[in-house]
This record gives C-alpha cells, sequence and structure tokens, in this order.
C-alpha cells in the first residue's frame, strides 16, 4: 500500500503520542477552566488549538476545524489511540487550561507576539510534557520574516536551546513506519517544505516545526 506523504507525517504523530505516553504525560498536567464554548473532548487523545491575543491576523484559526477533523480522522485510522475526528477544542494560551491536554496545533506561528504570561505558558507546558505541532507558515513567497518572529518567539522561552533540522535518521521516523525520507512540497505553492525538532529541559522532542508545509490540508 502506498502512503501519501502528508499522511506520512502525521503517522510520526501517531507514533510519538502512543496511548502509554499520553497517560504519563497526563498525570502531570494541571486542570484549568475552560474560556470557549465548545465542550471538552471526552476521548483520551484530543488536539487543542493555541490561541492568542497577540496574534497579527487570524492565521491562528486557518482550516479550523477541517485541519483537526482531518488530522484526527487520520490517527484513527491508522492507530489504536482512543480519538475521533471531533476531539479538539481552542484555548488561549494565556489560560492554565491548556495543561490539560498534552497535544498542541498552532497554525501560522509566525504571526504571533506573545504576551510574557504566555511566553512562561509556552515554557512550562513543554518543559512539562507538552508536545506541539507548529504548521501552515512560510512557503507561499512570504519572505523570511514569519521564521524569524518564530525564532524570536523560542529566543524567549527556551534562550539556552536552539531548534534543529529533523533529517532522515532521526528515530521518530522508525518509531511506527520505516520511513526514509522527508521530501515533501508546500501543497498550495510546490515550495521545498522542511521539518525541524525541538527539545524539552530533558532532551526530548517537545515539537515540530512544519515550515513550508500544511498538514492540516
Amino acid at each position: 500500500m502506498t502512503i501519501q506523504p502528508r499522511r506520512l507525517l502525521l503517522i510520526l504523530v501517531v507514533g510519538l503520542l502512543g496511548t502509554a505516553l499520553l497517560q504519563a504525560q497526563r498525570q502531570r498536567f494541571g486542570v484549568g477552566p475552560g474560556i470557549f464554548q465548545k465542550e471538552d473532548p471526552t476521548k483520551e487523545f484530543a488536539i487543542v488549538r493555541w490561541y492568542s491575543s497577540g496574534w497579527q491576523g487570524d492565521g491562528w484559526a486557518h482550516d479550523y476545524p477541517n485541519a483537526e477533523e482531518h488530522i484526527l480522522q487520520i490517527m484513527n485510522e491508522v492507530s489504536l489511540i482512543d480519538t475521533d475526528r471531533l476531539s479538539y477544542k481552542v484555548v488561549d494560551l494565556a489560560s492554565p487550561e491548556i495543561f490539560k491536554y498534552p497535544f498542541a496545533y498552532v497554525s501560522h506561528p509566525g504571526e504571533v507576539v506573545p504576551s510574557d504570561e504566555e511566553i512562561e505558558n509556552l515554557r512550562q507546558y513543554v518543559d512539562r510534557g507538552g508536545f506541539i505541532m507548529l504548521d501552515d507558515f512560510g512557503g507561499q513567497n512570504q519572505g523570511a520574516w514569519e521564521m524569524e518572529n518564530f525564532r524570536e518567539v523560542l529566543r524567549r522561552a527556551f534562550p539556552d536551546r536552539e531548534m534543529y533540522p529533523l533529517t532522515e535518521n532521526h528515530e521518530l521516523l522508525k518509531i511506527s513506519y520505516a520511513i526514509d525520507n522527508l521530501n515533501m512540497e508546500h501543497p498550495m505553492s510546490g515550495a521545498k517544505s522542511f521539518f525541524y525538532g525541538f527539545d524539552d529541559s530533558e532532551g526530548r522532542l517537545a515539537m515540530i516545526i512544519c515550515y513550508a508545509n500544511d498538514v492540516g490540508d
């Protein structure tokens, strides 16, 4: 069976976020009040999309909720993780509710200028075991500013760490499926996609950064 490249990337996330890991992470997360109307997901695995008043535009909501439903449907098809296509929610990055959900999805991360409180939440989220997929920025002739803005967010939150390119020999590519490359293109522009990793304070992969790509599509 031939698996499409975009589906391969989602399978990587599935492999990383097996049920045992989710249960272990959930025990370390606190619970905060919700601020959006959608009811809390009831499945074992959920995607939370982050919102911030510091977003310069509406890119944070791009493809919502289609992206979540697309990703979750694929997870449901290729894994035994307890989820379904409606297992998602939007949460404000400034809220302690982010710690209720170990997996976060961020759209257009180069367009946000977080507050100091949000920077602290980001740092705590990563170093307490959360995992973030950052998606849908670059690759459509925007220039370098989106990546530079995103790097500045990382510098504020993690001055001691840098993101790094994910390569074909990364263990993530061997967890559930043997994937030999990350050769992908932006679905709209055809620009070459680049994938980066970012570790938590213990050296564990905590972010996958999808530049010039749109996994949600």
